[in-house]
């Protein structure tokens, strides 16, 4: 009949669970062999005919041995050695995750571990599932930080040579990436460790510069003098994903007025010139001014002509910034005439600071009313916008400071030498005061950009760099992007926004510790010598020495005669290597080239931080669609930060800062800092959310090492049972298993599906929750609980009791594939204690998940929580009592309900049934009217149940009634059961069982 039910809907386990048995009371000390607190003389004697559990399987491993274990396991279980092995075999399909590269420049840290713990997960999973995983765990090693952190190790660091530099920074890198090497290796992080990439290898160099070739020979990559976000601490232009926002930055801003030196024609009537007549303007940057060559205003907007109540004079100034501008200089203003933004065209203005410079007034839809006075200051050579209204006008972009962001000779002697955004901005100040253009100085406090690594204030600043032509190519990196999956999809608009935002990339910097940029320049006139004949000599060389070839070679073996001739130069000679060497999301953002095989060059996952949206993700997009059309990426994983467990940022002086090896290992003070070996860590990572921000810190940690120790009881309670179990020969088909057993596999296929679906998504903390569930809901508080009687007090080989063996054994075998992936160790070292596993080849080298599609009986659920539906009134009726001292008498009305149960009981009373058991009390009674003999003061509960089949077809609701009544039986010595005539008598079933046990 069972056999017969078709899907219905489950419902959820309401029951409140007691001792299965008179053995349950004591599954602490069965867990691991102790004696029970009370056993009295006649249960003592009969002890060893009671099949208890026994694993040298620990339940809880002391935290000082749980790193230890961890390596005893890797170095057993082979982890070294997967990745190879994995690679060698024959799969089905490959699998491959680009490991995007950290920086190496320090210890590894948290955001390391919730990086490369996630990327393991996913490769260990597809790794189990039978795919061949291709990772190569690279590292980017260039670039600035790397270079200041190892000069600052060196004495007189400023006398070094280029050469010299670029020794002691990969010296740094390789120091840096053996450290973080070792800590993923220890975090059980599976890759061919032997055999890893780094953008300092030459053959890499040497790809990095075909892509570079390509862009070039599309027209992607260009030369010109723009403005540029400039660092003068590190003395190099920055792209915009290097920038990092300081929200409290303090700037001086000041008012101060362009006087009119020629009026707008269309408002000659209003300007008489009776008075004085300015435009008024607003600067957060009073440095700047020298460079100014315009003044912008926002043609549709409203503008006024007003009287100053202090001064008498008439300024110009947004008509909606009249009154809270009048108010910052402490003044009024009257309204004289009012007229929209065009009609200022064709004026002009005096440069405020020197003399006999005009400023024209000129129309810009970048002008802001949010603050200010609706005029801006345009110095070209100091700002994107500014830089764009001078190109349209053609006027020219002049800049007054150099790499140090000190005023050049051409700012004048009173400005030379100065810091801009120290001394010479005070001296900017200073003669604007002097000339009478200052009205107000005041502190401002708004967010403003600095250098990402060396902390420092930015400046926007005209220079000479190589720019990657964005605009030619977003349209169709924004369209290939609709293409790709992204986890989390809230990061998909965030992505395609700052794609669209992006109009160049700065690709060029001015240091030595890099891929160098393969141009030349002529030496008189400074025009650069860069071709398709140069970049290949220069690629033939670095692919066999690496770019040190550029510092170290002349110029006469890196450039030929015929190319110079090609170009219509006469000599070598005449021309001399550039100084600028590739910005560092190049290096990184060309990875696909070197890492990615066959022709595709194509990944299925690219899984990093979110501020990679801005960053890898990006450089790497556009480098492959301007070489080839096409993403380097299917699917696009996007996690957040770490932070501490309140939320906060991670500081020295806050003191909340987690070292992962601290984690691991423990600290000094074992009290403080107790080790909790790498398997914490990844499950904490697997169990956070990590689409958004990750918290980690004492609590968290704690709360993991508890998750997992609760999950190891659950583990060794299935290994304690397995003895002598061995399912090549002692498994019961299904169709043979009691009902209860049948419904775990049920469950257990259910389990298996939702666990794969949920690892095919990335989403791994489901994963955690779904093992959570199953693990307390399904197995320990509710399988546990009844079979434990079946597992103790049956005789050995009795089909009842290898039938939940049957079901252990494949229940171990689900769990333990399900997590492994997230605790390779721990799965590892179950495998190492399973009896019947005999020189295993491990978890990962067998498979994942063989939870068999015949195990799903649609409809099975409808009698087993039919029966815990009834077991639950029964239990709330007793009050927590020992349900063993009674019995249950079930009523339920002729149907389907009844025909349900009787499946679990075909007699009327048992002590011995499948319903009983789920019951767990000392007898249970089936029928389908009350007993006329029922006491009158007996307690009656009632109860309804809804039978839902066929997908709604077969819908029966059915009432039940559930009465509690004292058993007249004794406590069996040998199973505790109040099954027995006497207490110093076993029962029937543990006499016959006792005496089958003699005759063996």
């Amino acid at each position: 009949m069972l056999g017969a039910w078709r899907a219905a809907p489950r419902l959820r386990l309401r029951a409140r669970f007691g001792p299965a048995c008179g053995w349950a009371r004591s599954a602490a000390s069965e867990a691991d062999s102790r004696q029970p607190v009370e056993e009295s003389r006649q249960e003592s004697q009969y002890r060893d005919t009671v099949l208890l559990p026994h694993s040298r399987f620990a339940a809880q491993r002391p935290g000082r041995l749980q790193p230890d274990t961890e390596l005893d396991t890797q170095q057993k279980s082979g982890f070294l050695e997967l990745y190879s092995w994995q690679r060698q075999r024959k799969a089905k399909q490959e699998f491959c995750l680009h490991d995007g590269p950290p920086y190496a420049n320090g210890d590894p840290h948290v955001g390391h571990a919730l990086n490369k713990i996630l990327k393991d997960i996913t490769n260990r999973f597809h790794v189990m599932r039978g795919y061949k995983v291709h990772y190569v765990p690279g590292w980017d090693c260039h670039g600035l930080p790397i270079e200041l952190k190892a000069l600052s190790e060196v004495k007189g660091a400023e006398n070094l040579s280029p050469v010299e530099i670029r020794q002691k920074a990969k010296e740094f890198a390789e120091r840096a990436i053996e450290k973080q090497k070792a800590a993923f290796i220890r975090w059980g992080i599976m890759a061919d460790w032997a055999n890893c990439y780094c953008t300092f290898d030459p053959k890499y160099e040497a790809n990095q510069l075909r892509v570079f070739h390509k862009m070039y020979d599309k027209g992607f990559i260009y030369q010109d003098y723009k403005p540029v976000f400039w660092s003068p601490s590190a003395k190099t232009a920055l792209a915009e994903a290097e920038l990092e926002y300081n929200e409290q930055h303090v700037s001086r801003s000041v008012y101060m007025k362009f006087p009119l030196l020629k009026s707008p024609p269309k408002l000659a009537s209003v300007i008489d010139g009776s008075s004085p007549t300015s435009v008024l303007v607003w600067t957060t940057q009073p440095w700047t001014v020298p460079a100014n060559q315009a003044v912008c205003y926002m043609p549709d907007a409203e503008y006024s002509v007003v009287k100053c109540a202090t001064t008498g004079e008439h300024l110009i100034l947004a008509a909606d910034r009249v009154e809270s501008t009048a108010a910052v200089l402490d003044t009024q203003f009257e309204v004289i005439s009012t007229c929209k933004g065009v009609d200022l065209a064709d004026g002009s203005c005096a440069h405020p600071t020197i003399p006999g410079r005009v400023s024209p007034l000129l129309p810009a839809n970048h002008v802001t009313m949010a603050k200010g006075t609706g005029l801006v200051h345009t110095a070209p050579a100091h700002g994107m916008e500014d830089y764009s209204v001078a190109s349209h006008h053609q006027l020219p972009t002049e800049c007054f400071v150099d790499e140090s962001g000190h005023f050049t000779e051409a700012a004048g002697p009173e400005l030379k030498n100065k810091n801009v955004l120290e001394e010479g901005n005070e001296a900017v100040i200073k003669m604007l005061q002097a000339a009478g253009s200052l009205l107000k100085e005041e502190k401002y406090v708004h967010s403003y950009p600095y250098d990402w690594r060396t902390k420092k204030p930015m400046i926007i600043r005209a220079s000479k760099q190589w720019f990657v032509n964005t605009t030619n190519v977003k349209a169709t990196a924004q369209e290939v992007l609709k293409k790709v999956k992204i986890i989390p999809t809230s990061a998909v608009s965030r992505m395609l926004e700052m794609l669209d935002r992006r109009t160049f990339w700065c690709i060029s910097r001015q240091r030595c510790w890099g891929v160098p940029i393969p141009v030349f320049y002529q030496k008189d006139t400074g025009e650069s010598l860069i071709n398709s004949e140069t970049i290949t000599d220069i690629i033939k060389i670095v692919e066999q020495q690496g770019t040190d070839a550029w510092w170290t070679l002349p110029i006469e073996q890196l450039l030929s005669k015929e190319a110079v001739a090609k170009a219509g130069g006469h000599d070598v000679l005449d021309y001399v290597k550039g100084q600028d060497v590739l910005d560092i999301w190049f290096d990184s953002g060309t990875s696909w080239a070197h890492v990615l095989e066959g022709a595709e060059q194509r990944a299925d996952v690219y899984l990093e931080g979110k501020d990679q949206l801005g960053g890898w993700f990006q450089s790497s997009l556009l480098t492959s669609v301007a070489t080839r059309k096409k993403a380097p990426y299917k699917t696009l994983v996007v996690h957040g930060f770490t932070l501490g467990e309140k939320g906060e940022k991670m500081s020295k002086s806050i003191g909340n800062v987690v070292d992962p090896d601290v984690v691991i290992n423990g600290g000094d003070d074992h009290t403080k800092d107790p080790p909790y070996g790498a398997d914490v860590l990844r499950w904490w990572v697997a169990e956070s959310n990590v689409f958004t921000e990750v918290l980690i810190g004492p609590v968290v940690l704690n709360a993991a090492r508890d998750d997992i120790n609760k999950l190891r009881n659950t583990l060794r309670f299935m290994l304690g049972n397995m003895a002598g179990f061995n399912p090549e020969t002692d498994s019961i088909p299904p169709s043979e298993m009691y009902i209860v057993d049948q419904y775990m596999l049920h469950l257990l296929q259910d389990y298996g599906s939702k666990v794969t679906e949920a690892y095919k998504e990335y989403d791994y903390s489901k994963v955690v929750r779904l093992l959570q569930t199953f693990c307390s809901r399904n197995l320990s508080n509710f399988y546990f609980s009844i079979i434990k009687d079946r597992l103790y007090c049956e005789e050995e080989k009795d089909p009842k009791r290898r039938s939940c063996q049957t079901v252990l054994a494949e229940a171990l075998d689900v769990v333990v594939r399900s997590f492994a992936p997230i605790l390779p160790h721990l799965a590892e070292e179950v495998f190492q204690h399973i009896p019947y596993k005999k020189d295993s080849e491990g978890v990962f080298r067998t498979g994942w998940i063989n939870a068999s599609s015949g195990w799903k009986k649609p409809g099975i659920e409808e009698a087993i929580e039919g029966a815990c539906a009834m077991r639950d009134s029964f239990l709330g009726s007793i009050s927590g009592k020992n349900p063993l001292e009674y019995e249950v008498i079930i009523v339920i009305e002729p149907g389907l309900l009844f025909e349900l149960m009787e499946a679990l009981q075909a007699e009327e009373s048992s002590r011995v049934s499948q319903l009983n058991e789920i019951m767990m009390a000392s007898q249970t009674t089936l029928l389908s009217e009350i007993p006329k003999e029922t006491p009158a003061d007996a307690n009656i509960v009632t109860g309804n149940f809804l039978i839902n089949l066929e997908g709604g077809d077969i819908r029966e609701e059915s009432a039940y009634k559930v009465i509690a009544l004292p058993t007249a039986k004794a406590k069996c010595p040998r199973c505790r059961r109040y099954t027995s005539d006497s207490s110093s008598t076993p029962c029937p079933r543990c006499l016959k069982v006792i005496a089958g046990k003699g005759s063996t």
